[in-house]
């Protein structure tokens, strides 16, 4: 009668034993690196605060905030900054658009963490002393607001928009300021601020 390979006399199948070794060796190793990648997951968790330094308006603010903290939030929330207004939380109306290095952002859909290192603008940032900013001005003097509500996102758009060149027409103006929504369709007066303050603006 013929043996299996690797099987003797007794029944005793060297390869089961071997293959039950290594299996059995294999196990404490797993858990080890299951419980390396749980803390590896714990250390980057999301939640855990984060200690961040954003630079607004010309000054260091540093902060501890969830990972996840979006600009905006940061602004309004830690800071106290409540001109950048939360309208759709989605970056559709552009009621909380802010300068980042002279960039216009809806800060909230940009992370707070993101913008580390960068200098940030928010309505607050644009007048000087008691003067208003040009555009601020334009805006008071063309009644170009109602409610006021997506007015300070409006009035940091307007200012990116003629520093991006963009401000040489109506027809430009109202393309380069259509992702700011005004819900209350002031959107002639809009226009007419911006053409005013253009050439105060490219001057400075």
């Amino acid at each position: 009668m013929s043996e299996k390979s690797g099987s003797g006399p007794s029944g005793f199948d060297r390869r089961a034993f071997m293959a039950g070794v290594a299996g059995s060796a294999l196990v404490p190793m797993t858990a080890r690196a299951a419980a390396q990648d749980a803390s590896v997951s714990a250390a980057q968790d999301p939640a855990l605060p984060v200690d961040v330094t954003l630079r607004v308006n010309g000054k260091d603010k540093r902060l501890r905030i969830d990972a996840r903290t979006t600009v905006l939030d940061a602004l309004r929330e830690h800071l106290k900054l409540t001109g950048s207004k939360k309208g759709c939380d989605h970056g559709q109306c552009g009621a909380c658009t802010v300068l980042i290095d002279d960039r216009r952002v809806v800060s909230c859909l940009t992370l707070a963490l993101a913008a580390e290192g960068q200098e940030i603008t928010t309505i607050e940032g644009l007048a000087t002393d008691d003067h208003l900013h040009p555009m601020q001005q334009a805006f008071v003097d063309n009644d170009a607001f109602q409610c006021g509500y997506c007015t300070p996102g409006q009035i940091m758009s307007a200012v990116a928009c003629v520093q991006e060149g963009h401000a040489g027409s109506e027809a430009d103006i109202r393309e380069y300021m259509s992702g700011n929504i005004c819900r209350c369709a002031a959107y002639p007066n809009i226009v007419a601020a911006v053409k005013q303050a253009a050439p105060e603006i490219m001057k400075g």
